[in-house]
């Protein structure tokens, strides 16, 4: 269920702020036809931070009724409670697995951090997802910890953005035998991480070019680097204009640009400055993606 590219979704919104969910459904219906493995809703890409626990709620549901792929849903918290009800409805409605953040804020301690996910992991007979991004959370999960982690019944992967290729190779080299599996959570280093041993990839990228992040993680997982370097290099400079401001703006501004979905905002998020609009747009075009 985990292996290949599973993009982690844009949530578009109507001119009332409201979920937009024929968009939303569109953009489902885009990334399937680029051959993903499964779809993300309502992670970081989704906005998750402004989202009521009743919107969460809801695009989960749509996400279950309208997706062919496996769905993960993102049910992560600061609130260990609030993460177990989230992670409780997710395996309730069906879903496949559930995204589980770091506690953001709090900075817990190591004892607070195992008890979270395990309370998380505790509670629903789901497959869980641990999410490592320090830099949205300011607290980096060691190796160590994660390791730990592995051993517990049902946290299954961990989708590792720290940036770090060498803790990564840490964490597949300390989880060897368990059945615990490595997703990249930081798109300019899939080809590295699944040339490791890392499965694939928990996409920002694959909202926009769906297919092309599925050739370089095939290639990649047969071990065809000529192949998979290749598709690396050519949406590199997507790659990069995709992350030029804080996630998920450009990519917003992507899907708009490609007549997928409105391109709205919830702040404290504001528009993508004019020129980074540019650069995106070129790379757009460098990839045929709008004329």
């Amino acid at each position: 269920m985990f292996e290949g590219v599973l993009p982690a979704l844009v949530t578009p919104f109507s001119r009332d702020n409201s979920i937009d969910s024929e968009s939303f459904r569109n953009i489902v219906s885009f990334v399937e036809n680029g051959g993903v493995s499964g779809i993300v809703a309502c992670g970081t890409t989704g906005e998750s931070a402004t989202l009521s626990m009743a919107e969460h709620k809801e695009l989960i549901g749509i996400a279950m009724d309208c997706a062919s792929v496996p769905v993960v849903a993102g049910t992560g918290s600061n609130n260990t409670v609030e993460a177990v009800e989230l992670t409780k409805h997710a395996a309730d409605v069906g879903a496949d697995a559930a995204l589980v953040i770091t506690p953001y804020y709090n900075k817990s301690n190591k004892a607070g951090l195992m008890a979270h996910f395990k309370a998380i992991a505790q509670a629903a007979d789901i497959p869980i997802i641990l999410y490592n991004v320090p830099s949205r959370t300011g607290q980096d999960v060691s190796a160590e910890v994660i390791a730990e982690l592995a051993k517990v019944g049902n946290i299954a992967a961990v989708k590792e953005a720290s940036g770090s290729v060498e803790k990564i190779s840490r964490i597949l080299e300390l989880t060897a035998d368990e059945d615990f599996k490595v997703l990249s959570g930081e798109d300019g280093l899939t080809f590295p991480i699944v040339a490791l041993g890392g499965i694939g990839v928990i996409s920002v990228v694959a909202n926009v070019v769906p297919d092309m992040m599925v050739r370089l993680v095939d290639a990649a997982s047969r071990g065809d680097l000529k192949a998979a370097r290749e598709m690396h290099f050519k949406m590199a400079p997507l790659t990069r204009a995709l992350f030029l401001e804080t996630n998920p703006i450009p990519v917003k501004r992507a899907v708009e640009l490609m007549g997928l979905a409105r391109g709205d905002l919830r702040l404290p998020l504001a528009p993508l400055s004019e020129e980074h609009d540019r650069v995106l747009q070129d790379a757009l075009r460098g990839l045929g993606c709008i004329s």
